[in-house]
């Protein structure tokens, strides 16, 4: 199997990256949050960017929409936690 790299400190592959973009992270912070990926030297960063694209992702699209994706996507009508109700 040929793995590529991404982000070499914390060894997260091209495949890795997609697959989590596929589950819904959107932004390299969102990728950050999930493998670490970008968050000791950076240089992955520009990388992740081009890998996530500018399309295909349902929370960008409602994000774009200026709409509340996590709201949206994630909780039910009336059950989001309140923090997240208080700022739809």
């Amino acid at each position: 199997m040929n793995r590529v790299y991404v982000c070499s400190c914390f060894g997260i592959t091209e495949t890795q990256v997609k697959e989590h973009a596929a589950a819904g992270a959107c932004t390299p912070r969102q990728i950050a949050s999930v493998s670490k990926a970008g968050t000791d030297c950076g240089s992955c960063v520009r990388r992740i960017q081009s890998l996530l694209g500018r399309g295909g992702c349902p929370r960008r699209e409602l994000l774009d929409q200026a709409a509340p994706a996590l709201v949206a996507l994630d909780a039910p009508e009336g059950t989001a936690p309140p923090a997240l109700r208080n700022a739809a």
